[in-house]
């Protein structure tokens, strides 16, 4: 039976199975040293010079073979202890080897943190590169971080939903990735640039805390630190008010910094509040970095914005727009305006964002759950009555039903791990990122589909230089 390398510890002078990855060799005549890696650690395996058949295989390692390897845990004297391992205490002396699998010559080194090499080498031979400490110890607190924020919420009586990632499309703010249908020619479905209308309807249909960590896609022009998929912490709540979301997100947050981050430090709690028009004013942006020392990389200073504008002008159109989504509800004194469709510039909206040192990681607001009033918000916008039973009708029917008052928010799951770990981009803690121009090298996505696709989806497509 195989033994993990953390498990060593409790088996000294026993003899072992454990199976991994050569990650060196070093050949000092009699002797040969490799180090060896599963997922639990790294341990120096000996090889002496009996069994002979044993050291002349050990002698054709190389690195990154896998490898399935008997020896007897032996403690290393207290002056051979390497310090910087682990199980640098522990060695294994090789009794039985056995080659899995061969590795041929590495394509991008792994024994540094990557940073020194180019991106579109990284993201070819991902793979490989996720083999890196660094990255795999990214894999794992972001696995870590889920894990924390799915027992806090289930703990507070949440319900995990999976909602549909083939949808309708329906504007929220950017282009939607469609998916041409086959049975029905000339139709598409939309991915979700988020469960946003799904979780609504959760709160219809009665079960009043939801959460999911949901992938989401949008279209979007390639920029800075965006990503066509991510991922988010999709969440909903029924019979609440805007401090409410805003308190259970404030406590997950903290109880994960101090559970699994906590040689970091919070900077102010409770999390501080600025309205939007302070944080204009004062920072100059709506995502304000509240530091008081930026040199600190262990600093983690957290504030809530708040008091958004509902609308704003549309550059294009000329017409009104929403500020973040068309489903918030206005702050209650300015229901009257909305209604009536007057002081629309003027009319604030339930919108609160948290912000992490001047990064966005989480927006939400209070819903508008009667029907009248999420059609005054889509009348203002310049939608037609056709225009809104066609994209938002199936809404508008559903509140009509006995729709409780809700709202909600969606913490983006890469950037708060990205932060975490003092990464600077979300790429470095996602498992399979596309570039920063939106390609997969390593699977050479995207790519052209076949003439045989093509007819079964009934589609012609016309190149353009």
């Amino acid at each position: 039976m195989r033994t993990l390398i953390r498990e060593i510890i409790a088996k000294e002078g026993e003899s072992v199975v454990l199976e991994g990855w050569v990650r060196n060799r070093r050949d000092h005549g009699k002797l040969i040293f490799i180090d060896l890696k599963d997922r639990s650690g790294l341990v120096q395996v000996v090889f002496l010079p009996k069994p002979e058949e044993v050291h002349a295989s050990a002698t054709e390692l190389r690195s990154e073979w896998v490898v399935r390897l008997t020896g007897k845990v032996n403690k290393r004297p207290d002056n051979m202890v390497n310090a910087d391992q682990e199980f640098g205490a522990y060695e294994i002396l090789a009794e039985g080897l056995e080659v899995l699998n061969k590795a041929e010559e590495l394509p991008i080194p792994i024994d540094t943190d990557g940073r020194e090499i180019s991106e579109e080498a990284r993201m070819k031979y991902r793979a490989f590169d996720l083999r890196r400490e660094r990255m795999e110890n990214n894999m794992k607190m972001r696995a870590k971080v889920i894990h924390a924020f799915r027992k806090y919420l289930v703990d507070r009586d949440f319900i995990e939903v999976e909602t549909p990632i083939l949808g309708k499309a329906t504007p929220e703010g950017s282009r939607d990735y469609l998916v041409p249908s086959r049975i029905y020619p000339g139709k598409c479905y939309a991915l979700p640039q988020s469960p946003q209308q799904y979780k609504q309807l959760l709160m219809v249909a009665g079960l009043e805390r939801y959460f999911q960590i949901a992938r989401c896609f949008r279209d979007e022009d390639t920029r800075g630190d965006r990503q066509p998929e991510f991922t988010q912490l999709d969440m909903e709540m029924s019979f609440v008010k805007r401090e409410d979301v805003m308190d259970v997100v404030e406590g997950m947050l903290i109880e994960l910094v101090e559970t699994l981050y906590p040689n970091k430090r919070i900077q102010q709690k409770p999390f501080p509040r600025i309205t939007y028009k302070e944080s204009m004013e004062k920072y100059g942006n709506d995502r304000p970095d509240i530091r008081e020392d930026k040199n600190d990389p262990g600093l983690l200073a957290f504030c809530w914005v708040i008091d958004f504008p509902f609308f704003e002008k549309d550059e294009e159109t000329g017409g009104w727009t929403f500020t973040h989504n068309p489903f918030s509800a206005p702050q209650p004194e300015f229901m009257e305006s909305l209604m009536n469709k007057e002081n629309i510039g003027d009319i604030l909206t339930t919108q609160y964002d948290i912000v992490l040192n001047g990064y966005e990681i989480g927006g939400g607001s209070i819903r508008n759950h009667r029907p009248e009033a999420l059609r005054k918000v889509l009348e203002i916008m310049g939608f037609s009555d056709e225009k809104i039973q066609s994209d938002y009708g199936h809404m508008l029917e559903a509140f009509k039903l006995g729709a409780p008052p809700h709202g909600g928010i969606a913490p983006g799951v890469d950037r708060i791990v990205m932060l975490l770990q003092g990464e600077p981009n979300i790429r470095e803690v996602i498992a399979f990122p596309k570039t920063g121009d939106g390609r997969d090298l390593m699977m050479d996505a995207p790519s052209e589909f076949t003439e045989k696709q093509l007819t079964e989806l009934q589609i012609k497509v016309n190149k353009t230089k």
